[in-house]
């Protein structure tokens, strides 16, 4: 409340401006912190996927290549070491 109109504040959400009141519990403030961040805003959707699973697939790729040549641990190893 007290940087409201005096200084720039930068925030983000993953979660929609309709969903804000069901998330609060409460749709009569969460129209009034709303009202006060909005104003005199600018707002930007970014759209896309996530910066931070940027490299999910490839690691889950690799993942799921080493499952596949591991040995279960019961079976006896095929690299014909003696056991």
């Amino acid at each position: 409340m007290r940087r409201y109109e005096n200084r720039s504040t930068i925030m983000t959400s993953n979660r929609p401006l309709e969903e804000w009141g069901k998330l609060l519990g409460d749709v009569p403030t969460a129209g009034a912190i709303l009202d006060r961040f909005l104003h005199h805003a600018q707002t930007i959707a970014i759209t896309g996927g996530s910066y931070r699973f940027k490299d999910h697939a490839t690691i889950a790729g690799k993942e799921d290549k080493n499952k596949k040549t591991k040995s279960k641990p019961n079976e006896p190893s095929t690299d014909g070491a003696a056991s």
